[in-house]
């Protein structure tokens, strides 16, 4: 089809289309020392195949906890479900000094930006194909995909969701992180865990494999946190004989065949 110069009809999975017409602000976050909690959170949107077709997962984060602080699943790319996510991570957890983004149409819009700009949010978005300036948000989507996503097959948008909601749950509070010192990004966020054993984060930083934690959109049902699945550990392997065990087992071997090898061509000329 290439070669013939004919195009695909297919839904194509671009989700930072820029619109012409919408500002672009100052990527901000270059050499700045992330250290706490609600400086800086991030947005951006990562696309799910289901059995006919695509969504699409948005999710606003704080940048140094890796805390999700909402999350949202639409069937289109239009700007409602981003402000939505938006709206619900300030309701619940006040604002940020700085919220950053790429420059997707959906958070270039006059309606994303009004609402940062009402709350007194200074805006950054990365800069023009440069994924790792938002490398926090990637690594979660990657996490959730290689772990829940790609595990799994979603006939219905219902069953994604409920799945999102179930992985959540367990992944945010429970599962402890390397990165964080072996905290989970609960209890950073909210400073259970003092933050004074971590390194800064800064928005160079791409080593760092810290992930987050969601709160529900407040529209969506709370549902109960499901019980906890028991862990996996690495089992100790058995006491294993010591390698001359084997060595002389092998040479018994051999001189056992070779003693009845002999026989059996002794009573052949016999």
């Amino acid at each position: 089809m290439r070669r013939m110069g004919l195009p695909s009809v297919a839904t194509k999975p671009c989700t930072s289309r820029p619109a012409p017409g919408h500002p672009v602000y100052p990527y901000l976050l270059r050499g700045l020392a992330i250290v706490r909690p609600n400086q800086v959170w991030c947005t951006d949107i990562t696309y799910i195949r289901l059995a006919h077709g695509f969504v699409y997962l948005t999710a606003v984060m704080d940048w140094y906890s890796r805390y999700v602080l909402s999350w949202e699943v639409s069937v289109t790319l239009a700007e409602e479900f981003c402000i939505s996510a938006l709206q619900s991570a300030l309701r619940g957890h006040g604002q940020p000094e700085i919220f950053n983004s790429d420059q997707g149409a959906q958070f270039t819009s006059q309606a994303f930006t009004a609402v940062l700009t009402a709350a007194e949010v200074r805006i950054s978005m990365d800069g023009k194909g440069r994924a790792m300036d938002n490398i926090m948000v990637e690594r979660l989507w990657r996490t959730v995909k290689y772990e829940e996503i790609y595990l799994k097959e979603y006939r219905r948008v219902s069953d994604l969701i409920a799945a999102l909601k179930a992985y959540f749950w367990f992944y945010n509070p429970e599962r402890p992180h390397q990165s964080l010192a072996g905290a989970t990004p609960v209890q950073v966020h909210r400073g259970a865990v003092q933050a004074g054993g971590l390194r800064a984060v800064g928005a160079d930083s791409v080593g760092i494999t810290r992930e987050c934690r969601h709160l529900a959109p407040t529209h969506s049902p709370v549902i109960p946190t499901p019980p906890r699945k028991p862990s996996l550990k690495w089992r100790t392997p058995a006491a294993q004989p010591p390698l001359t065990f084997y060595i002389l087992f092998w040479v018994g071997c051999c001189l056992d065949g070779g003693v009845h090898l002999k026989g059996h061509h002794a009573h052949q000329h016999g």
